[in-house]
C-alpha cells in the first residue's frame, strides 16, 4: 500500500447488492424498456433523432446506413455499431413493425431469416411517420439532457403526435422484468384515444369496441378473444395467433395454402420443422411442402394425400408447428422513469397527458416568440410613425458614431428593438414595408390572443389534440391486417357483430357460405332469375336457409349426426362466391352430407331448451321427436341425433314447441297430416316411429313441415320441372280441413297432380302471406318471388309454372324468406314471362 492510501472495509454482500441495483436500474431505464409517452427505447430514439439532426428526412436523398450509424455512435449512443444498425434495420422491416419508422433501400433481410446486407451496402432515410414523432421538437416541447460526453443535448422523449407504443408495440428483457407489447391498428387506436378524451371515465369494455384487438404486421388470425380482453384489462394476457390458410385445388390436388403467418415466425424454420415432422410420421396426410413466397408475399403450399381430410391436417399443423403461436402480452413501460404494468386505458391516459404537455409547451413557446416579434414590430412602428421620424432614424444610422445608443435615446427603444432596426437594410424602408409592418402587428396581436386562450383553457388544448390525431389517422390510417376469430374463445361477441339476416347456402358438393339477405332482390313469377353462385363443374346449390348472425345452427347429416355452429362462424361470401367446404368447418365424415339444419336462438337458455323439440324425418318415412336439451352440447366430432337404418337417410329436421302439426310429403305427390303429440319424445340414439306409409319401393319422403297456425298457413308444393301451387291446410271460411288429420303411419292424400310435364314432387313448404320464396335450380340460377303472387289452388291440382326450366335443368332447392321492408322489386330482371299452359 503506497503512502497516502488507506483501506476501507466493506461488506461484500452489501456492495454486491448496491452494484447490482445500480446495474439493473441502468438496464431498465437506459436500455430495455420503452417510455410510455413515445413508445421508444433510448437506442430507437437516438437513431431517429440522429437522422433528424443529419437532415435525412423523407423528402431528401437516401444516405448510407454506415454514415447514419457512425453519426449516432459518435454523438448519442456510445455502444456497438451492431446494436445501432440492428435497431435501424428492424425499424425498416415491414414484418417487424406495424408502421415502419425508417425507409430502407437495399437488402434489409427477409421473413425467412435472411440477414440484412452490411451497413456499407444499404441506405436509409426517415419516413413521414417518424417525422410526425419529431414534429415540434424545435419548440421546446420536451426536456433535453446532455449526451454521454456533455458535448451536446439529446431529447429525453419525443413530442410524438402518434401513440407509438400502442401502434408499434415493444419487446425487451431487463433485469428481473420484461416487456412484450403487441402492435395495434392506428385507426382503431386513434378512435379509442378520442373516445377516452371525450369521456375520461370510459370503461375498458367501451374502449374495446374501438380498439378491438392487436393488429400484427404479418396479419394472421387472432384465435379466441379471452386473452385479448384480459390483456386490455390487466396489461397481461395470452393472445393466440393462427396462420391464414385456405383450401385450394392446385393441379388437381387438394392443398392447404398459407398466405399469412403469425407474428415473429421465421418461415424457413417453420418449413424445416414441418418437413421433419412429416418425415418422422408425426404429421400425416402431407405429401410435399413448397415455399412459393415471392416479393414479400407469403405463399406456403402443403400438398395433401388423396385420402387426407384437409381440416384434420390443418388442425394438426396448428398443433405441432408455428402455424399457431401465442403472443404473451406484458405491458410494462417506463412511467416517470419507473417501470409500471399498464392496462389499455392507462396507456391511452399517459399518451394523452403527454400530448397535453407538448401542446401547452409548444403554445407557450409560440406565444413567447410572438411576443418577441411584436416587441420588435413596435420598435419598427415608432421609427416609421411619420416621414420625419423615418428621416431622423436614417440620419442617426448613417452619420452618428453611436447609432444604437442614439436610436434608443431618440425613440425610447429597447436594446433588442434598436438591434433589429440596425439590421434592417435602409433601402427597404418604404411605404410598402410600413403597411406590411402594421398588418403583421395586427396578425401577431390576434395570434397572441388565440395562444393565450389555448394556454388558459384545457378544452381548447383537448380540441387541438383531437384535430391532430384525426390528421394522423387521415395520413396513416389503414385497414386491419389481423382478423379476429371470436369463436376460438368463450367471449360473447354479440356487441361486435351486427345481427343481420343472412342467406346460408350449401351446394351439392358441400360448399357453404353466408350472404347478406339484402344482396337478393325480389322478382316476379316466371323470371329466369339471377346468377346465384359459382360452383364447381356438375355441382349445384342444394340447400338454402335464412338465419341471423347471432343464432346457432344445428347441422344434421344424412347419417343422423348433429353438429353445432354459430352463424357468424360460417365464412361470408358474395352471391356469386363458391363458399367453403363444410367438412373444413366441421369434422363431418367424407361419405356423409348435410341434409338439414335448424336455427335456434340460445342453446344455453335452460327454459328454452327444455320447452322446445327437434323432430326429424327420414327418406323411408320415419319420424323422431327429441327434447332440444339433448342437443345443447354437441362435441367437436358431432353427436348421434338419430339411429338410421340401412338404406335410409335423414332428410329433414324441424324445431317445434311441442304442440305443432306435422305434414310429410312423398315424391309421388301424396302428403300426410298428424298431430305432433302422436310422436312421443325419445332419446338421441333412438330410431323413431313410422310417419307415413310408402306405396312403392321407389317412393320416398321429400320433405316435412311443422304447422303452428293451420288456418293462417298455406302449403306450398313444388315439382322438379318448375311447377308449384299453394293450398289451404284448413279452409279459412268453412274451417274444414283441406288436408284431413289422421294418425301417423297412414298413406296420406293427394297434394299435387303428378304428370310427366310437372315431374315428381321435390319440395313442400309451409308459407304465409307476406313471405317470399327462393327457388334455385341445379345450374345455380336463383329466383326470388313473393308468395302473394301465387293464388290458392285446390289440393289435387298441378299448379302453375314458377320458374322457367331450360333444357335438362331441374329444381334443386326451395326455401322461404321473410319479406324485408327495404326489399326492392326490380322489374328489369324479369327476363322471361311465365308460360301459359
Amino acid at each position: 500500500m503506497t503512502e497516502g492510501e488507506k483501506l476501507i472495509p466493506v461488506d461484500i454482500s452489501e456492495e454486491m447488492k448496491s452494484a447490482y441495483i445500480d446495474y439493473s436500474m441502468s438496464v431498465i431505464v437506459s436500455r430495455a424498456l420503452p417510455d410510455v409517452r413515445d413508445g421508444l427505447k433510448p437506442v430507437h430514439r437516438r437513431v431517429l433523432y440522429g437522422m433528424f439532426d443529419m437532415g435525412v428526412l423523407s423528402n431528401r436523398p437516401y444516405k448510407k446506413s454506415a454514415a447514419i450509424v457512425g453519426e449516432v455512435l459518435g454523438k448519442y449512443h456510445p455502444h456497438g455499431d451492431t446494436a445501432v444498425y440492428d435497431t435501424m434495420v428492424r425499424m425498416a422491416q415491414y414484418w417487424s413493425l406495424r408502421y415502419m419508422l425508417v425507409d430502407g433501400q437495399g437488402n434489409f433481410g427477409s421473413m425467412g431469416g435472411d440477414p440484412p446486407a452490411a451497413m456499407r451496402y444499404t441506405e436509409a432515410r426517415m419516413r413521414k411517420f417518424s417525422e410526425d414523432m419529431l414534429i415540434d421538437i424545435d419548440k421546446e416541447t420536451v426536456d433535453h439532457q446532455l449526451t454521454y460526453d456533455d458535448s451536446r443535448e439529446e431529447p429525453i422523449v419525443l413530442p410524438t403526435r402518434i401513440p407509438n407504443l400502442l401502434v408499434n408495440g415493444s419487446a425487451g428483457i431487463a433485469v428481473g422484468m420484461a416487456t412484450n407489447m403487441a402492435p395495434h391498428n392506428l385507426s382503431e387506436v386513434i378512435d379509442g384515444t378520442i373516445a377516452y378524451i371525450d369521456n375520461n371515465d370510459i370503461e375498458i369494455d367501451e374502449l374495446i369496441k374501438h380498439i378491438k384487438a392487436p393488429d400484427f404486421p404479418t396479419g394472421g388470425i387472432i384465435y379466441g378473444y379471452e386473452g385479448v380482453k384480459e390483456a386490455f384489462k390487466t396489461g397481461r394476457g395470452r393472445v393466440i395467433i393462427r396462420a391464414k390458410a385456405e383450401f385450394q385445388e392446385v393441379k388437381g390436388k387438394e392443398c392447404i395454402v398459407v398466405t399469412e403467418v403469425p407474428y415473429q415466425v421465421d418461415t424457413s424454420i417453420l418449413l424445416k420443422k414441418t418437413s421433419d415432422l412429416v418425415k418422422e410420421g408425426k404429421l400425416e396426410g402431407i405429401t410435399d411442402v413448397r415455399d412459393e413466397s415471392a416479393r414479400g408475399k407469403i405463399r406456403i403450399v402443403y400438398i395433401l394425400k388423396r385420402d387426407a381430410v384437409p381440416n384434420v391436417v390443418l388442425n394438426n399443423l396448428f398443433k405441432h408447428t408455428e402455424l399457431q403461436t401465442s403472443f404473451s402480452v406484458n405491458n410494462i413501460a417506463l412511467v416517470n422513469g419507473r417501470p409500471q404494468l399498464l392496462n389499455l386505458k392507462e396507456l391511452i391516459y399517459h399518451f394523452v397527458e403527454h400530448r397535453h404537455d407538448v401542446v401547452y409547451r409548444r403554445t407557450d413557446y409560440e406565444l413567447r416568440k410572438a411576443k418577441e416579434r411584436i416587441h420588435i414590430l413596435e420598435g419598427f412602428m415608432k421609427v416609421m410613425a411619420t416621414e420625419d421620424t423615418m428621416g431622423k432614424a436614417i440620419e442617426i444610422i448613417r452619420f452618428h458614431d453611436k447609432p444604437k445608443e442614439d436610436l434608443i435615446a431618440e425613440f425610447d427603444l429597447t436594446d433588442i428593438q434598436a438591434e433589429a432596426i440596425l439590421a434592417l437594410a435602409l433601402r427597404r424602408i418604404n411605404k410598402a414595408l410600413i403597411l406590411q409592418t402594421k398588418e403583421e402587428y395586427e396578425q401577431k396581436l390576434a395570434e397572441i390572443r388565440d395562444l393565450e386562450d389555448i394556454l388558459a383553457r384545457k378544452e381548447r388544448r383537448t380540441e387541438i389534440i383531437k384535430e391532430e390525431l384525426l390528421e394522423i389517422k387521415e395520413k396513416y390510417g389503414d385497414a386491419r391486417r389481423s382478423t379476429i376469430e371470436y369463436a376460438g374463445g368463450e367471449f360473447s361477441v354479440e356487441d361486435m357483430i351486427p345481427d343481420d339476416k343472412m342467406v346460408i347456402t350449401i351446394s351439392h358438393a358441400g360448399y357453404i357460405k353466408r350472404t347478406s339477405l339484402s344482396e337478393y332482390k325480389t322478382q316476379s313469377r316466371g323470371g329466369v332469375g339471377q346468377k346465384a353462385s359459382t360452383t364447381r363443374d356438375q355441382d349445384f346449390l342444394e340447400h338454402l336457409f335464412v338465419s341471423s348472425n347471432h343464432q346457432y345452427l344445428l347441422f344434421f347429416t344424412q347419417k343422423g349426426k348433429c353438429f353445432w355452429m354459430r352463424v357468424y362462424e360460417i365464412p361470408e361470401g358474395s352471391k356469386t362466391a363458391k363458399g367453403r367446404a363444410v367438412q373444413n368447418l366441421i369434422n363431418i365424415e367424407q361419405d356423409d352430407k348435410i341434409k338439414a339444419f335448424v336455427s335456434v336462438q340460445n342453446l344455453k337458455d335452460e327454459e328454452y331448451i327444455n320447452n322446445n323439440y327437434l323432430i326429424m324425418a327420414t327418406k323411408q318415412g320415419t319420424v323422431k321427436k327429441t327434447l332440444l336439451k339433448e342437443y345443447s352440447r354437441p362435441r367437436q366430432n358431432g353427436i348421434n341425433a338419430i339411429t338410421i337404418k340401412e338404406g335410409d337417410e335423414l332428410i329433414e329436421a324441424k324445431l317445434t314447441s311441442g304442440s305443432s302439426q306435422l305434414m310429410l310429403a312423398v315424391k309421388s305427390g301424396r302428403a300426410i297430416r298428424f298431430g305432433e303429440e302422436k310422436v312421443r319424445a325419445v332419446g338421441r340414439n333412438s330410431q323413431g316411429v313410422r310417419g307415413i306409409d310408402l306405396n312403392t319401393e321407389n317412393d320416398e319422403v321429400v320433405g316435412m313441415i311443422a304447422i303452428e297456425n293451420p288456418r293462417e298457413e298455406t302449403v306450398l308444393v313444388v315439382s322438379e320441372n318448375g311447377y308449384g301451387k299453394r293450398s289451404y291446410i284448413d279452409d279459412p271460411e268453412t274451417h274444414e280441413a283441406v288436408y284431413r288429420i289422421t294418425n301417423r303411419g297412414g298413406k296420406g292424400v293427394k297434394t299435387i297432380s303428378i304428370t310427366e310435364k310437372t315431374g315428381q314432387l321435390v319440395a313442400i313448404k309451409s308459407v304465409l302471406e307476406g313471405e317470399d320464396l327462393m327457388i334455385i335450380n341445379k345450374s345455380g340460377i336463383a329466383i326470388r318471388l313473393s308468395i302473394d303472387t301465387l293464388r290458392i289452388s285446390g289440393r289435387a291440382t298441378q299448379g302453375v309454372k314458377l320458374i322457367n326450366i331450360k333444357g335438362k335443368d331441374s329444381i334443386a332447392a326451395v326455401t322461404k324468406v321473410m319479406k324485408e321492408d327495404d326489399d326492392e322489386t326490380d322489374a328489369t330482371e324479369e327476363v322471361t314471362p311465365p308460360t301459359e299452359e
